[in-house]
C-alpha cells in the first residue's frame, strides 16, 4: 500500500461514472449497525445489489462478521458461477459503523492512464455519527489485496464520493450546502476548497449549485440525490412540480441555475427532469429521501432505485431513454431509505484495472 501523499498532476482526472470499472464496493449492513432491527428487510436488497453488479463485474463486498464474511462469498460466488461468472466475488472481513461505501470508499482518479485510490478524510458528513471504523476501512481492504496493486493514497482533506459529480473531463458537479459545511473542513473557504478538489481531483471547473434539498437527508444535500451527469453535455436532476411540496422552491430554484450552467464548450447542459416520486414516510412519521437520481452505473447496465410507488415504471422510462445502450435494472430500495440514504449511497464503483481476473 503506498501511503504517500499525492502530487500535482496537470493530468490528473477523476473518471466520470460510465467509464469502464472493474467492480463495486458494498459495506454489507451487521448486527452492530442501525440496521439492526431491519436487517431481515435490508439484506435482500444489498443482496439484489450484489447479483446485479456480479452481472457485468466483480464485487469487493466486506462485513464485520468473520462467518457472514464467509457464507456471504460463498453463496455469491456459487450463484455468480451458476450464472457462468465465476470468481467475481473478493471479500474481507473488516469493522465498519455503517454501510454507505459511497462516501467512505476510495476516490478514484487517472493519472496519466495510471489509477490511484484517493483515500480522503471521513467524519459522517460533519461527526453527525460515529465514524472511527468506516475513516479506516480503506487501509483494511487494501492492507487485504482488494484493490490489487492500486495505491491507496491518503488525504487529508474530508470529502465524501456522494458529494461529487465528474463528467470525466475535469468539470465537477456539487452543493455549496455540502461542500461548503464548516463541520467537513473547517478554516477553508469556496476557493481553497476548489483549490483542494483540482490538485486531488485534477478538476478544471466546479459546478456549485446553491439551491437543491431533500427531507430526510443527513448529507447536507449531496449532488447525488439531486442532479447526476448523463454525459459530458448532460445533467438528469430531480424535480418537483408540486407547488404545495415542501421541496417546490428549492428544486424549482436548482432547476434555474441548472438552466444557467454551460458545459466546457460553453454550451447550455442538456437537461432531463426525473420523476418526483409520491412521500414516503417512516414509521414515526419522518419524510424519507426517496430520489430516483441515486442510480448507479456500471458497465452495461444502470441500477435504478425504486421505492413501490406510482413513478417507479416512469423512472424506468425515462432511465431507459437517458441510457438508451445499457439494460436498466430497478431494484426496491424502499428499504433503505429507512436509513435516509439509497442505492448510490450503499455502492463504491472502482475503475477498469484494480481487480485484475
Amino acid at each position: 500500500m503506498d501511503t504517500g501523499e499525492y502530487v500535482l498532476s496537470m493530468s490528473r482526472r477523476m473518471p466520470a461514472e460510465w467509464a469502464p470499472q472493474s467492480a463495486v464496493m458494498l459495506t454489507w449492513p451487521h448486527a452492530g449497525t442501525d440496521w439492526l432491527d431491519t436487517l431481515d428487510q435490508v439484506e435482500p436488497v444489498f443482496e439484489a445489489i450484489a447479483k446485479a453488479v456480479l452481472r457485468f463485474q466483480h464485487l469487493i463486498l466486506s462485513c464485520e462478521d468473520g462467518a457472514k464474511t464467509t457464507a456471504l462469498t460463498d453463496s455469491l460466488n456459487q450463484w455468480a458461477a451458476a450464472q457462468a461468472y465465476p470468481g467475481r466475488v473478493l471479500s474481507v472481513t473488516a469493522p465498519a459503523n455503517d454501510t454507505w461505501a459511497r462516501d467512505h470508499g476510495p476516490i478514484a482518479i487517472d493519472d496519466e492512464g495510471q489509477c490511484q485510490l484517493l483515500d480522503f478524510r471521513f467524519n459522517a458528513w460533519g461527526d453527525k455519527f460515529p465514524w472511527d471504523k468506516d475513516d479506516v476501512l480503506n487501509r483494511r481492504l487494501s492492507e487485504g489485496g482488494l484493490f490489487g496493486n492500486t495505491p491507496l493514497v491518503p488525504v487529508d482533506f474530508v470529502l465524501e464520493g456522494g458529494s461529487i459529480e465528474s463528467d470525466g473531463q475535469g468539470t465537477l458537479l456539487t452543493t455549496s450546502e455540502c461542500l461548503l459545511a464548516t463541520s467537513r473542513n473547517p478554516g477553508l473557504d469556496r476557493t481553497q476548497i476548489e483549490g483542494r478538489l483540482r490538485e486531488s481531483l485534477g478538476a478544471e471547473r466546479v459546478l456549485w449549485l446553491n439551491h437543491g434539498y431533500l427531507a430526510g437527508d443527513d448529507t447536507d444535500s449531496h449532488i447525488d440525490t439531486l442532479a447526476r451527469f448523463c454525459a459530458p453535455n448532460h445533467i438528469c436532476y430531480v424535480r418537483c412540480d408540486d407547488e404545495h411540496d415542501e421541496h417546490y422552491a428549492a428544486l424549482r430554484a436548482m432547476e434555474a441555475e441548472l438552466q444557467q450552467f454551460r458545459d466546457a464548450g460553453e454550451q447550455p447542459y442538456r437537461l432531463t427532469p426525473l420523476p418526483w416520486p409520491n412521500a414516503c414516510y417512516g414509521d414515526e412519521g419522518e419524510r424519507l429521501p426517496a430520489t430516483y437520481a441515486n442510480f448507479l452505473i456500471v458497465n452495461g447496465a444502470v441500477l435504478l432505485p425504486t421505492y413501490d410507488v406510482p413513478q417507479d415504471k416512469e423512472a424506468i422510462r425515462v432511465m431507459g431513454a437517458i441510457f438508451p445502450d445499457r439494460d436498466i435494472i430497478p431494484i426496491d430500495c424502499r428499504p433503505l431509505i429507512h436509513q435516509h440514504g439509497s442505492l448510490h449511497c450503499v455502492t463504491m464503483q472502482l475503475p477498469e484495472g484494480v481487480v485484475k481476473p
